[in-house]
């Protein structure tokens, strides 16, 4: 039954860690508009080499049925099971700098255990801060940077990032409990929301990930190479201009989007919204005409993307 069993267990032989270091958390969830969580665990994964300190129990934590591992089939065998990770790691940036990264799925079932398991293990290692992104599709235009909505305790991170501060309800995440309970315990925690242009909300953005990684430099410090994400970036959105250019309803619509946002950010909007889906075309019609661009990727190249990812 789910809650069955120990959250996580220790490794054996896991690497010595200093106590102070930041703590990253990087969860895909409810929610992962243009892959940028996904691109951040892959990235993490890829190139830097965490390793593991404790590995949560999928038993305990996941729903199998919602979000099936994945087995690899060669013509008559079986020959590999990709089972789903979520572990607290140590890992060290581009400067060798070390840090805390609590990476992987969002849990399912036992989010207090999980969370009060994360919270003891990051006051016994006396974590300094707490930085987490996630990424949410909104009507703005992939012209324009990429805004983030901030939250936590860190006024001055807060102050110096957030460019859309609403007042809403919305269904919570692992990563919302997480925070939620850090400030409760009065630690130093930065939550970014990338606010993703809704029409690419489905595709594998690479300046999403881009993105989550600066906002992580910013609160932490850390230092991340990103040369190769920025030359996916210029390709991907090379293609997406080449098919709004061929569609009129784009056209018209990435225009009123820039529009709206220009005003929003230069405060010449009037008390408008930064957010009006009024008189966009839905995400999935934008979808629809964004197919051509989707099936001329490189084949391999989603694979390359989502290798390594949970």
């Amino acid at each position: 039954m789910p809650g069955f069993g120990p959250v996580f267990e220790r490794v054996a032989n896991a690497p010595d860690v200093a106590r102070g270091l930041p703590l990253v958390v990087a969860m895909t969830g409810f929610t992962d508009a243009g892959s940028a969580v996904s691109g951040l665990i892959d990235y993490t994964r890829q190139t830097l080499d965490p390793q593991p300190l404790l590995v949560f129990s999928n038993d305990a934590l996941l729903d199998y049925r919602a979000r099936r591992p994945v087995i690899a089939f060669d013509e008559d065998h079986l020959t590999d099971y990709v089972a789903p990770r979520l572990e607290l790691a140590q890992a060290h940036d581009a400067l060798g700098q070390p840090f805390l990264l609590l990476s992987g799925y969002e849990p399912d079932f036992g989010w207090d255990a999980f969370a009060a398991a994360v919270l003891d293990a990051a006051e016994e290692l006396r974590v300094a801060t707490v930085t987490w992104v996630h990424a949410i599709p909104m009507p703005v235009p992939h012209t324009r940077p990429i805004g983030t909505t901030v939250s936590g305790t860190r006024e001055d991170i807060t102050a110096a990032h957030s460019v859309w501060k609403p007042r809403t309800q919305a269904p919570a995440t692992a990563g919302h409990l997480l925070e939620y309970r850090f400030a409760e315990a009065g630690a130093s925690i930065s939550s970014f929301v990338l606010l993703i242009p809704h029409y690419l909300g489905d595709t594998e953005y690479p300046g999403a990930t881009i993105v989550a990684l600066d906002k992580l430099s910013a609160a932490t410090g850390l230092v991340f190479t990103t040369d190769d994400l920025r030359a996916d970036d210029g390709e991907f959105l090379a293609k997406v201009a080449e098919q709004v250019e061929g569609n009129d309803e784009l056209t018209r619509m990435v225009h009123n989007l820039e529009e709206r946002y220009d005003s929003y950010m230069a405060g010449t909007s009037l008390g408008a919204p930064l957010i009006d889906e009024g008189s966009l075309p839905s995400a999935d019609e934008l979808a629809a005409e964004l197919e051509r661009f989707l099936a001329s990727r490189p084949p391999g190249d989603e694979d390359r993307h989502r290798r390594g990812r949970e």
